[in-house]
């Protein structure tokens, strides 16, 4: 489905096994080399600083990497809200479009929140739930051209297309935003090559200190591919347990199935 961020699209459990299994054979890495290259006289402070700017670097590209997917979570709730306002604007203009029209418009408008309540239930049934919702979409607008085509166009009926058309506009900002702007491969393939260069530089230094602590190389291990699997949960529009919440499509589905 989304060809960008291939590594974000695995299980969960195979990023965090994948993680845990690189990092802790990186840090056993740089325990070989430290035991292959080791100079008598060379101590643990010789590296230090280049392992301190190693995490450090490390650090900063994780930190990027979560702000990044923060952010566009930020932006796919702001979306939600602005989906379900521009779904009850048209909702209500369509009142204003001729008897024939407004009923039937209605009754699509009323099949589309649905299918968007739906996606949230049924994930894996997004596919065919967009391509639904983009029929609708079709039918809506061919309605709207049929009151054209059979009268002049008035205020009424200006207001209703606008509201349509930001229908529209917001429903392809969150399929984009949702669905595309993901985690881009570069940015993973960064990630990993820095945190291999880190753990080594860790396994270095504990190599010169002559100190192989591997429960503490397991905790880091695990600790560092949790943080990974969150960001690449973060950064899943479906399928994760980071999910926004549909309260507000829910409550306007009951609030629209109260009208007469």
């Amino acid at each position: 489905m989304n060809p960008i961020g291939w590594l974000g699209n695995l299980p969960f459990s195979v990023i965090f096994a994948f993680t845990l299994v690189f990092v802790f054979l990186s840090i056993l890495g740089g325990l070989r080399l430290g035991a292959i290259m080791r100079q008598p006289e060379e101590g643990e402070a010789s590296i230090g600083s280049i392992v301190g700017a190693s995490l450090g670097l490390l650090a900063f590209l994780l930190a990027f990497t979560f702000n990044m997917t923060a952010n566009r979570y930020d932006q796919r709730k702001q979306l939600l809200m602005d989906d379900v306002n521009a779904i009850a604007t048209a909702y209500r203009r369509a009142g204003m479009l001729p008897q024939s029209s407004a009923a039937e418009t209605r009754a699509l408008l009323r099949e589309y929140l649905d299918l968007r309540v739906r996606v949230a239930q049924e994930p894996d049934s997004l596919i065919d739930m967009l391509a639904r919702s983009e029929e609708i979409q079709n039918q809506l607008w061919s309605e709207v051209e049929k009151i054209i085509a059979q009268e002049r166009i008035s205020i009424s009926h200006s207001l209703y297309i606008q509201a349509l058309n930001q229908m529209f506009d917001t429903h392809a900002k969150r399929v984009t935003l949702g669905l595309q702007y993901r985690i881009p491969d570069a940015i993973w393939l960064g990630l990993y090559l820095i945190t291999a260069m880190a753990m080594v530089t860790v396994g270095y230094q504990s190599s010169l200190s002559r100190q192989h602590r591997y429960p503490v190389y397991l905790v880091l291990a695990i600790a560092f591919s949790a943080v990974i699997v969150m960001i690449a949960d973060l950064d899943r529009a479906t399928g994760g347990s980071v999910r926004l919440s549909h309260q507000p499509l829910v409550e306007l589905q009951q609030k629209i199935s109260a009208m007469p």
